[in-house]
């Protein structure tokens, strides 16, 4: 079929030259054939070639046929839907690095919107994420070039560039009267995918920032390393998908089928028989049932959201948080001969019970909304009712130990309860959403004894 349309396509130009200079002729034309043989819009096809031809003649300025065959392309993919695209050589390279964890560039995952690029994501530790720069976030101007009027592509081949350069973006946030002004300085952005670390004794945490190719393996080492830390089997994990925009479909499967044993993890529907997938899961959980909370927000897109509804669906974690970003749909790349590709959506994905979340994004079980909280220094004094003149003793209470007066010449000592109460302290106050997580777990621990 390809082959059919590159002959018709290419007929079409020459039939195009030949009656550009006669309207007559085109007239006739029209009304004796609409289409090709196989469907395609022959007066179109003509129109096209008469504008490529009038562009080559009379343009103010000699335009090259190559830039100008090539910006045809990138419009008839960028008009589609705001993830499909045109990658020419350098962008389909850079593309491909990104999916193996390196690549050039200030490090945040983008998309379209009403014409401007729309932040999904910054990725961990970029000169994106280090500068404040938030999903949701609209990109207006890059440097001294407004955003309106380019393609996606277009802008991100903007946003890259040498190592070490600077690049300014002018930012609109919802939360803010005025744009905000933010200078990047481009590096070499390395993503390690996949960030574990111990909340608590018996507690763990996974941060996975992207789907890489080899993010389902390091989730497994990740846990592994866990739990020998820990000394013990661990009693519940949070799995943080915040702010991640996604990535490899593989990587999403690898990473819901560590946990679950059984169940359909996602499918997908397109228009050709290859589009049509559908990904089970085989035995085996990493962590033998235990509870799982994952964490998700507005940044969450694409294979997050993959992860979150077949841990959904299936009852296999609680989702909290707020409503991830709704990317619902799957795109192909799709190598070309001239070393480009064209990035193109081919299907749409489904959670195992049939939801499609395009536009909608996967709603977490439990809302946390965000808020930065600060603790007082010196908290309210409630009055019990130990407190109250009279009050009758405990007969159970034990002999009362007198209260030893504090030496000066010795130092505090900090007991286990008590590092552990300073550590939750500063969960709280550094990451809240994680806070709760984490008190969810521990409730979820309790009521699975």
């Amino acid at each position: 079929m390809t082959g059919k349309k590159s002959l018709w396509i290419a007929l079409g130009f020459s039939v195009g030259v030949v009656i550009a200079g006669s309207a007559s002729v085109l007239a006739d034309k029209s009304k004796t054939s609409e289409t090709t043989p196989n469907g395609l819009p022959l007066n179109e096809l003509r129109a096209f070639a008469e504008v490529f031809e009038r562009i080559g003649k009379d343009y103010v300025e000699t335009v090259d046929d190559k830039a100008l065959l090539e910006n045809a392309i990138d419009g008839m993919l960028s008009n589609l839907d705001p993830h499909s695209a045109y990658l020419k050589p350098d962008s389909f390279k850079d593309m491909e690095e990104s999916t193996k964890g390196e690549f050039g560039g200030v490090g945040m995952e983008v998309g379209m919107e009403d014409g401007f690029v729309k932040v999904v994501a910054p990725i961990d530790d970029t000169p994106a994420f280090k500068a404040g720069v938030k999903a949701g976030d609209l990109v207006v101007r890059i440097d001294d070039t407004p955003v309106k009027g380019l393609s996606l592509q277009q802008a991100v081949e903007k946003l890259r560039g040498k190592v070490g350069t600077d690049v300014q973006l002018t930012i609109m946030r919802k939360s803010e009267d005025k744009p905000i002004i933010v200078k990047l300085t481009r590096a070499v952005i390395k993503v390690n995918s996949v960030k574990q670390r111990l909340i608590a004794p018996n507690y763990g945490y996974v941060r996975i920032s992207q789907f890489q190719v080899k993010t389902g393996a390091q989730l497994v080492e990740a846990v592994e390393k866990l739990t020998k830390e820990n000394a013990n089997p661990l009693k519940g994990l949070v799995l943080d998908l915040r702010n991640n925009p996604g990535g490899l479909l593989n990587a999403a499967v690898e990473v819901s089928d560590a946990f679950l044993e059984t169940g359909l993890i996602v499918y997908t529907e397109g228009r050709v028989k290859d589009a049509e997938m559908r990904f089970s899961a085989t035995r085996g959980d990493i962590l033998n049932g235990v509870p799982v909370v994952v964490l998700i927000n507005e940044g969450s897109a694409s294979a997050s959201e993959i992860v979150a509804g077949a841990l959904q669906d299936n009852g296999r974690a609680v989702i909290a948080g707020r409503t991830s970003f709704g990317k619902g749909s799957v795109q192909s790349v799709i190598p070309l001969n001239n070393g480009a590709a064209i990035k193109l959506t081919t299907a749409r994905y489904f959670t195992p019970n049939g939801r499609s979340i395009q536009a909608e994004g996967i709603v977490p079980d439990v809302k946390i909304e965000q808020v930065k909280v600060d603790l007082m220094d010196k908290p309210l004094e409630r009055v019990k009712e130990a407190d109250l003149n009279r009050h009758l003793s405990n007969p159970k209470e034990k002999e009362e130990k007198p209260v030893k007066s504090a030496d000066k010449n010795k130092t505090d000592t900090v007991t286990p309860s008590d590092k552990k109460d300073k550590e939750e302290e500063s969960l709280v106050t550094k990451d809240y959403e994680l806070y709760e997580a984490f008190n969810l777990l521990k409730a979820m621990t309790v009521l699975k004894r």
